[in-house]
This record gives structure tokens, sequence and C-alpha cells, in this order.
């Protein structure tokens, strides 16, 4: 199978300082991958590092085999890569369908498929992003990117902050999205049960390095080789 998303040897940070430290990850065309770790390992940094949104010391990114690197966020955003940020960021002043169609691009992700992905924006369709629920939002910020039609979909906490009932529906909705197409998709989840359910593979992060990248079966039947992985060294 075709990589999808391929980073070599990349170190990256805020300005002078090193967060992540030599991050060799290879994504395949419609692979699921799940990221975890302690909170400040480097996980969002990961994400936002893909995008363009940090700066790069070594290595390189490549997207379907071109490099991205020297790239910025919108060229990178344009040549498939969709971000649903930790913060949301969706526009507050905008409609429910205004968010959305003001993203929108020619594929197979339209209106309907993600009301069909999310009801719940369908009967808010008019309501602005400061009427939302949390949980709205987050399913927002969502079908925003999918409106996109990426390549690459990468998600950064997306359960945060909500409610577990909240946290439940989104993981159902993140399940099914899992099945639809090609899309590959990275998941960076602080709620290890709902990363381990979402992927076949795991990466564990640790001090801006990459811990583990295997089988999440492996950490599902071994809950003492997970801790064992996450716990402050």
């Amino acid at each position: 199978m075709a990589e999808e998303l391929f980073l070599k040897g990349v170190t990256a940070g805020y300005g002078e300082t090193h967060v992540l430290e030599g991050i060799d990850l290879a994504l395949a065309q419609g692979e699921r991958l799940s990221i975890i770790g302690r909170n400040g390992v480097g996980k969002s940094t990961l994400l936002e590092t893909i995008m363009g949104h940090t700066t790069m010391h070594a290595g390189e990114i490549q997207l379907r085999g071109h490099r991205i690197d020297a790239s910025p966020a919108h060229a990178r955003a344009i040549a498939g890569l969709g971000y649903v940020p930790q913060e949301r960021e969706i526009f507050p002043s905008l409609s429910v369908r205004e968010n959305l169609e003001l993203c929108a691009r020619p594929g197979a992700w339209t209106l309907e498929r993600v009301f069909d992905l999310f009801p719940n924006l369908k009967e808010r369709l008019d309501n602005a992003g400061t009427q939302l629920s949390g949980g709205e939002q987050q399913m927002l910020a969502i079908g925003r990117a999918l409106m996109t039609n990426p390549s690459v979909l990468l998600m950064d906490e997306p359960t945060e902050g909500l409610a577990p009932v909240i946290v439940q529906a989104l993981a159902q909705a993140l399940l099914r999205l899992r099945g639809e197409g090609n899309l590959s998709i990275v998941l960076v989840e602080q709620n290890s049960r709902v990363a381990l359910e979402f992927s076949a593979r795991t990466i564990v992060m640790d001090r801006g390095r990459i811990v583990f990248d295997g089988e999440s079966e492996r950490l599902r039947k071994d809950p003492e080789f997970l801790a064992s992985l996450i716990a402050a060294q």
C-alpha cells in the first residue's frame, strides 16, 4: 500500500526550543493511526509540525511522495491535509452552514454526507458557532475539515473537555468515519480507550520521541505495559 504521509528524522518545536526529536513515521493510504501519551510529550506539536505551524530544525515531511516541509500551512491544506485543532477554531459569528461551505472543496464529502455523520449539525444549520454546545462545536470542526476533502485527516484531542455521554457519541462517529473510504486518519487522543478502539495501530510518545509503534491490541491486552509506556519517567 502506498505511503500517504511520511516523516523522517523530524526535529521541530517553537523558535529555538526543540519539542520533537528525530520522529520517523509512515502512514499508508487509508490507514488509521492513534497517538497517545501524557500531556506535554509532543503529541499536538507533531500534528502542528505536519501542518506547518512550528519551526522545523531537521528532517523531512512528505505527502504522497512530495516534500511539503518547506511549504506554508495553506499550501499543505490544498495538497490534501485536513486539520481539526485542539481549540476547534470554528468561526463563531458564522452559521453551521457557512462554516462548512466556506471550506468546501470538490470531492466525496458534501454537506449531506457530513449531516449523515453528524445529524445534530443539520438540526443547527442556521445557528451561529457561539450557539452550539461543546460537542456540537467539535462535530462542526471535524465536519469542516472533511469538507476540504483531504487525503489525510489530523485530529487533535477531539473528546477533550466533553461530557462522557458526548464522548461516547463522538467515539461512535469516529468509528463510523474510520470505515468510510480511503481517508488516512491520525488521531491524537488523551482518552486511551477511545484511541485504542479507533485504530489497529497506535503510537505512544514520551519526551518528544516515539517510544512505541505497534498494534493497539497489544496495549489493550496488557494494561501494565501501556501504563509503563505512559508513566512519567
